[in-house]
């Protein structure tokens, strides 16, 4: 499907309100970086975030406030690096994917007791 671009969504829309998992990109106007803040983090999803600035204040203040499973700077929320944790936080996803992860998740912890 083609990219969407909406603007001005309301809050009660499904496509506001829930996960899309698609080319679709909601903007919305807020008046400062805290009701930007506030905005993200009211939804009961948290994936990624991405916030694009070029101060660093900004940036790690995103990393701090943001409440989402990766917050990635000047670059798409979609960005992933197979070595690093990838998951969501609050309604989304089921916990972290990458290497370390995957092999808690492959084994079973055993207590073995052997008496000669």
């Amino acid at each position: 499907p083609a990219p969407a671009l909406l603007a001005d969504v309301p809050d009660g829309q499904p496509v506001w309100d829930e996960e899309v998992f698609g080319p679709v990109v909601c903007l919305r106007a807020v008046p400062d970086l805290d009701a930007a803040f506030e905005t993200a983090n009211a939804s009961r999803y948290g994936l990624h975030a991405a916030v694009f600035t070029r101060g660093l204040d900004t940036a790690f203040r995103a990393l701090e406030e943001l409440e989402a499973g990766g917050v990635v700077v000047n670059e798409v929320p979609g960005y992933r690096c197979d070595v690093a944790p990838y998951g969501g936080v609050k309604d989304s996803g089921i916990g972290r994917e990458g290497p370390r992860f995957a092999i808690e998740e492959l084994t079973v912890t055993k207590m073995a007791v052997i008496r000669p």
